[in-house]
């Protein structure tokens, strides 16, 4: 069980990247949404190591 969290975690954190990028992509990214889900994959980050 705890591999299928880790997994997861993995997709939720690889999900938020891809959205990292197509914000920062757009002609003017918002920087309170970048800010969101930084935080959000940060979190995500700190929660998959310390499985």
């Amino acid at each position: 069980m705890q591999t299928g969290h880790l997994a997861a975690l993995e997709a939720k954190h690889a999900l938020l990247d891809s959205q990292i990028m197509a914000e920062s992509r757009r002609p003017s990214p918002d920087q309170e949404t970048l800010a969101t889900l930084k935080k959000r994959k940060l979190q995500i980050k700190q929660e998959m190591t310390a499985q």
